[in-house]
């Protein structure tokens, strides 16, 4: 070998060995979401967002590794681990409920890998202390959507209410934040029901609620689930006013319930009514942009607040990839996972799909009173409700 093929093999080499460092140097962001399963009209949207989240920021490449946990909490923790043991990314987000995510937040404290949540329990973030340092999630807290829900109650006379929730960690903390939301307002809770997720038939549940002959009933559920008891309690005469969460916020709940979802009435957030809201909003602009880009992608109608929350969970990554970056510590290692870390506690001001997000070091989920509007189904379409 000559001496100056000698040097091209020796640079050949050098490069070969350079290039796994540069490629593990991209930020990688990995994405676990129920795009199969019983949250699947959840999951599918927040999937669906991913492609239309940024591919490089501050001059860093980003990947993003998308996996399915078909509503599943084993499969989610799984993933979440795979993700980071074997993809080694910066940062994961997901699961699309409540009951994954949950048990996904051990496994985020233990590698101190920043996680960024989009299903809406508050106790996923709450209180920030042990594993949930690492935690942030996208979702408005369920406490704030149920103040909203009291407060419209009290606007519509309902003295009574009964509730039919999930048998899931998402139904007991509905149960919990609104039967305190609803005695701070002298309503009263006279029945409750549970069902399952993948539960035919509410039937017995229906007749104990008719019985119990509320001014209101509560649903608590997500995704299309939720049109079970809803339409349950239209065909059984239910005369009452029909409520759901902002678990319900979704087209596709619209399309399996058809008739029997109009005049249900629920708090959301802003982006399922975006056009309909006043220029002076501070989320509307941003919450157009999303919409535009998704129906442009996706097709008209086809937006949803679920995918919205993968939307505002990609906004945070690109507001405090920067700041990380500042830190000198380089993507791939515990360092810089430590520093997105402090910079998703530090983000103010930013608004987002469906809120404006204010993070501190007590507070990881970050949004106020702009995050919710009352929105009720009138001929098949969402309302935005201002009196509400």
């Amino acid at each position: 070998m000559t001496p100056k093929s000698a040097r091209i093999s020796v640079l050949a080499g050098a490069l070969a060995l350079a290039l796994p460092m540069l490629a593990s140097a991209q930020i990688k962001v990995g994405v676990t979401v129920a795009s199969t399963g019983p949250a699947a009209s959840l999951g599918i949207p927040e999937r669906n967002t991913v492609s239309l989240l940024p591919t490089e920021i501050a001059g860093q490449k980003i990947e993003y590794i998308v996996l399915d946990d078909a509503t599943d909490t084993t499969v989610a923790v799984k993933n979440m681990r795979k993700l980071i043991s074997e993809d080694k990314v910066d940062v994961v987000v997901g699961t699309s409920v409540t009951p994954g995510s949950l048990a996904m937040v051990d496994v985020a404290g233990e590698t101190q890998t920043p996680m960024i949540s989009v299903a809406a329990n508050a106790r996923i973030v709450q209180p920030v202390e042990g594993a949930r340092q690492w935690v942030f999630k996208t979702p408005q807290n369920d406490q704030l959507m149920a103040a909203a829900l009291a407060d419209a109650m009290v606007k519509q006379g309902v003295k009574t209410l009964g509730f039919i929730g999930y048998n899931d960690a998402y139904g007991e903390g509905w149960l919990n934040v609104m039967t305190e939301a609803a005695q701070a307002k002298g309503i009263k809770m006279v029945a409750v029901e549970r069902y399952g997720r993948t539960d035919t038939s509410v039937t017995g549940q229906a007749l104990k609620l008719l019985a119990a002959k509320p001014d209101g009933i509560l649903v608590a559920g997500s995704g299309t689930p939720v049109a079970l008891p809803q339409r349950e309690m239209k065909n059984r005469g239910y005369k009452g006013i029909m409520y759901q969460t902002h678990g319900a916020a979704n087209n596709d709940v619209l399309r399996v319930c058809g008739k029997d979802c109009n005049d249900m009435i629920l708090p959301a957030g802003p982006l399922l009514v975006a056009d309909q809201l006043p220029d002076t909003n501070p989320v509307k602009k941003t919450a157009l942009d999303y919409k535009a880009k998704y129906e442009g992608k996706y097709g008209e109608g086809t937006i949803n607040t679920f995918g919205g929350h993968m939307w505002d969970a990609g906004l945070l990554i690109n507001a405090a990839i920067p700041q990380a970056l500042k830190s000198g510590a380089k993507p791939g290692t515990p360092e810089f996972r430590k520093a997105l870390r402090d910079a998703l506690e530090q983000i103010k001001d930013l608004p987002a799909s469906q809120g404006v997000f204010n993070m501190s070091a007590t507070d990881h989920s970050g949004l106020d009173e702009r995050a919710r509007v009352m929105v009720k189904v009138v001929d098949g379409k969402w309302t935005y409700q201002p009196g509400l």
